[in-house]
């Protein structure tokens, strides 16, 4: 919605790598993907602890789920319940559509206050043992607020092919190429993600090179935000990123669980990754500050052992604890990461100057600024607003470029405007385009409009509009008072030059 004169927030500036407390919750979108371990209900107190129980200052408090391990559409209202009624919820919790294929299933749930639900679409699985042996669901969601393509995503949750097999990586390889043949047919200006368990065990395998490779058409590449590739399996160098087995069935040893991100993302504009997109992730500590990806309870303490309770530093016991409980048997850990969303332009509308004297320059001032919605993201979770000013000759405006942040006051542009004041009076309009990084209103034009008081040169008493001998009379008062405004020929003196100007004016007469 666009507003007239409205006074938006500004922070301190924040850019891409300032994550928000590495918050944990609140400000911005949080995604979370987790491979839920054959969920078909129950386990409510273990779930609302992952989901909402606060470890110094950090909860998991999703905005974004992505679930795989789904058993049956029963599962879905019992997941809704725990997530509604968790003590710390914002009790707006949705879920999409549920759709039972073969084996088990993904599904998605969102807060209706941040995300509005799109569509669903499948890519089914095949037939036999050739190639996949799952569907693979692509949800595409809109950010509450927002309407242009460049707000949604296209959200492909995935259990692929396990196994580490020549066999096994063929089938990981179809699903992939799946995958991103579909999302080259989208709208390039969509946001892409891909989420779940890849069961891969190196990023130098095919099904990952397929989705992470550039190709003639990058329209559906996906790139790991902490660029992090290498063989994953049982490695230690990994330990910060591994996500299977938090249980201590098989130990902590593999990066099976990820999200990939459209290159988008990392643009540094729009709705964007919180984090310093590409970089490699820490290798000394699980709270890197250059990222908001975590392997959510992987504190780098459990590497080939179960998922570490006394003393975890990311989670804490209680949190730790219910994580490992819902991965009995061998199950994962979440990922989440958080996106800044775009800024919103505000400006004022129209500018009326009101009566500008006859020849003279009038100034104003424009107000632009940030109008994200503080209320629903947060002020640490709206990206800057950038902008320039374009203005109509006539107006003379530093036209930046500029930035402003929400949860402050706006920016205030002083200009000078000459418009036609030398046209025989009446009313004048030009205008003065803000040209932003608003993703629905990226060229916002305001009217700056006035009324010319007078006809010419010589009108300078009332009533305007009319020369006769009261004009006379106050032009050479305003002469021997060296009055500026008697200055006709703006050259600081006052001289014949300038009665002439006067007279030649006055013997033209207004039209």
């Amino acid at each position: 919605m666009r507003a007239s004169k409205r006074t938006m927030g500004r922070a301190a500036a924040m850019g891409i790598l300032t994550l928000p407390g590495a918050a944990f919750g609140g400000d911005g979108l949080r995604l979370v993907s987790w491979n839920i371990s054959n969920y078909s209900g129950g386990r409510v107190p273990e779930l609302q602890t992952a989901f909402y129980t606060s470890f110094e200052g950090r909860s998991m408090s999703p905005d974004v789920l992505v679930m795989q391990e789904m058993i049956s559409e029963a599962g879905v209202p019992a997941l809704l319940g725990a997530l509604n009624s968790a003590p710390s919820s914002p009790g707006d919790w949705a879920a999409g559509p549920f759709i039972d294929g073969p084996d088990s299933d993904s599904a998605i749930f969102y807060r209706t206050g941040k995300v509005e639900f799109l569509n669903v679409f499948t890519l089914p699985a095949d037939p036999g043992t050739s190639g996949a042996p799952r569907d693979v669901r692509r949800y595409d969601l809109g950010l509450v607020g927002y309407d242009s393509p460049s707000t949604q995503l296209a959200i492909y949750s995935v259990h692929m092919k396990s196994g580490s097999g020549s066999t096994d990586q063929q089938r990981r390889l179809i699903e992939a190429t799946r995958i991103r043949d579909d999302a080259e047919t989208l709208d390039p200006d969509i946001n892409i993600i891909i989420a779940g368990d890849f069961n891969v065990q190196s990023s130098s395998q095919a099904a990952y090179q397929e989705l992470v490779g550039s190709q003639t058409n990058n329209n559906g590449r996906f790139l790991d935000p902490i660029g992090t590739p290498g063989s994953w399996n049982n490695n230690f160098a990994f330990r910060f990123v591994h996500t299977q087995d938090p249980s201590g069935a098989g130990g902590m040893d593999d990066r099976h669980d990820q999200i990939l991100l459209d290159p988008s993302l990392g643009d540094g504009a729009g709705l964007e990754y919180v984090g310093n997109f590409g970089q490699t992730y820490s290798t000394s500590t699980w709270n890197d500050p250059d990222h908001s990806y975590r392997a959510w309870g992987n504190d780098g303490t459990s590497f080939d052992l179960s998922l570490s309770v006394a003393g975890n530093a990311m989670v804490g016991p209680t949190i730790a604890q219910a994580l490992i409980a819902m991965a009995s048997g061998g199950g994962h850990l979440p990922v989440l990461l958080d996106m800044l969303v775009p800024a919103r332009v505000a400006a004022d509308e129209e500018i009326n100057l009101g009566e500008v004297p006859f020849g003279a320059l009038a100034s104003g001032s424009l107000l632009v600024g940030n109008a994200g919605d503080v209320a629903t993201w947060g002020a640490g979770g709206i990206a800057l607003l950038h902008y320039t000013l374009e203005a109509d000759p006539g107006i003379v405006i530093d036209t930046g470029p500029f930035s402003d942040a929400a949860d402050g006051p706006v920016n205030e542009h002083e200009f000078v405007a000459d418009l036609a004041l030398d046209a025989g009076g009446g009313s004048f309009e030009a205008e003065i385009r803000v040209l932003s990084d608003d993703p629905d209103d990226p060229v916002f034009s305001v009217r700056v409009t006035g009324t010319v008081a007078g006809c010419n040169d010589a009108d300078f008493a009332t009533p305007l509009g009319t020369l006769d001998f009261f004009d006379v009379q106050v032009f050479l008062g305003a002469f021997a008072g060296h009055e500026a405004r008697a200055d006709l020929t703006g050259e600081g003196n006052f001289d014949f030059f300038d009665v002439q100007t006067f007279l030649s004016a006055f013997a033209g007469g207004c039209p």
